[in-house]
C-alpha cells in the first residue's frame, strides 16, 4: 500500500502502514493470561473499527518517538511528516487488516464492543499461497531492477516500486473476485440438493489451501449436519462416498452446564456449525464435553478436528477446567488434561 503512492504524500509512510498493519495481531499477547483466555480475545478489540483508531494513534506516536530520538533525519528532506495524514494512513493500514482476516473463515467482530458478532467471507484459506506470491512479488521485482538501476548509475527521484506494488494489489482483489465466484457457486450447489431426503436449513463452504475449486461443504438439516468435499468445477455437487453424517445431540444437563461455562459461552459465540461430544470420567467422577466446529473438520479424515474446546466438569457439574484444545487421554479417567485451564 505504501509503494503504491502513501509514500509519495508524507515521509515515514512505509513504516507507519507496516506498523499499522501488522498492530492489530498484538493481541496475541492476551494468550499469556492461558490459551482460554487468549481465544476469547483474538481478534477482538485490536480488529474492530473502534479498536483500530486506537492502535493507529499507538502507531503514530511510537513512530513520532523515534524520528525524534533519530535526529528527525529523512530520506527526502523535501517530503516532511505529515502527522494527521500518517494517522489516516495507519487507520486505513488497520482496515485491511480486518479486510484481509475476514476473508477467511476464521472472522473477526468488526463492531465490538456495541456487538461481539463474528463475520466471515469464507473465500480464502487463513494462509493464502496466492495472495503471498502475488503481495511477495510486488515487493521483490522493484528491487531487482532498483539493482540494476545502482549498478548502471541511474538514480531515481521518486520511490520505487509503485506500479510493482499496485499490480500487486489489483491481482489480490481480482484473486478475491474469482475465489468469491467459486464459493458462490460451490454454496448455490449444496443448497440445492436434499441429504437422506432432508432439505437444508442452512449451507456453507469453507476453503481449501491449495485449489479455488476445492472446498469443505457443511449442510445442517433438522436432525443431522452432513460434511463433504465440494467441487465447485463441476455443474451439481457430488459427494462420491465422502460425505459424513453427524446427528445432533440431545441436550442433557451434562452439556448445558458445559454450554453455560465462560469457555462455552465464548466457543459458541463464536462456532459457525458446533457440535458437542460427551463422554463420562471414570468411576462416575465427572464428564468431558469436547466442542468441535464443523467448518475447521475434514470430511476425509472426520476424527481430525482443529480449534476445538473441552470443558471437564465434575458429578455435580461444576466446571474444574476448561482447555482449547482436545486433553490428551489417560491421565483422568478415560481423558487427560492438555493445554491451559482457564483462570
Amino acid at each position: 500500500m505504501a509503494r503504491a503512492g502513501l509514500n509519495r504524500k508524507t515521509a515515514l509512510a512505509t513504516a507507519t502502514v507496516t506498523l499499522a498493519a501488522e498492530a492489530p495481531d498484538l493481541d496475541v499477547f492476551a494468550g499469556i493470561k492461558g490459551r482460554v483466555f487468549g481465544f476469547a480475545h483474538h481478534r477482538g478489540f485490536t480488529h474492530s473499527f473502534l479498536g483500530i483508531a486506537l492502535v493507529s494513534a499507538v502507531v503514530v506516536s511510537f513512530v513520532y518517538l523515534i524520528w525524534r530520538l533519530r535526529g528527525r533525519k529523512l530520506n527526502d528532506p523535501d517530503l516532511p511528516p505529515r502527522w494527521g495524514l500518517l494517522f489516516g494512513f495507519a487507520y486505513l493500514a488497520g482496515l485491511s487488516h480486518i479486510l484481509l482476516d475476514y476473508t477467511n473463515d476464521y472472522g473477526v467482530r468488526p463492531f465490538w464492543p456495541f456487538s461481539e458478532k463474528w463475520y466471515s467471507w469464507d473465500i480464502v484459506f487463513i494462509v493464502e499461497p496466492v495472495m503471498l506470491i502475488l503481495l511477495t512479488a510486488g515487493l521483490i521485482l522493484p528491487a531487482f531492477f532498483s539493482f540494476i538501476d545502482r549498478e548502471i548509475g541511474v538514480r531515481r527521484r521518486v520511490p520505487a516500486g509503485r506500479w510493482a506494488a499496485t499490480l500487486a494489489l489489483i491481482g489480490v482483489v481480482a484473486l478475491w473476485g474469482v475465489r468469491d465466484y467459486e464459493h458462490r457457486h460451490a454454496v448455490s450447489a449444496l443448497q440445492a440438493r436434499n441429504y437422506e431426503s432432508a432439505d437444508p436449513i442452512r449451507a456453507s463452504a469453507f476453503p481449501l489451501w491449495w485449489s479455488p475449486f476445492r472446498w469443505t461443504g457443511v449442510v445442517e438439516t433438522r436432525s443431522f449436519f452432513a460434511t463433504m468435499m465440494v467441487d465447485s468445477s463441476t455443474p451439481e455437487v457430488d459427494p462420491n462416498g465422502e460425505m459424513q453424517l453427524l446427528y445432533k445431540p440431545e441436550e442433557t444437563p451434562v452439556t448445558l452446564a458445559a454450554k453455560r461455562s465462560y469457555l462455552g459461552r465464548v466457543y459458541l459465540d463464536w462456532a459457525q456449525y458446533p457440535i458437542t461430544e460427551t463422554e463420562p470420567l471414570a468411576d462416575e467422577q465427572g464428564y468431558i464435553v469436547h466442542f468441535k466446529d464443523l467448518r475447521f473438520q475434514d470430511p476425509a479424515h472426520p476424527g481430525r478436528s482443529v480449534l476445538s474446546a473441552t470443558v471437564e466438569l465434575d458429578r455435580n457439574l461444576n466446571v474444574v477446567a476448561e482447555y482449547f484444545g482436545l486433553p490428551k487421554r489417560g491421565s483422568s479417567g478415560s481423558s487427560g488434561k492438555s493445554g491451559a485451564p482457564s483462570d
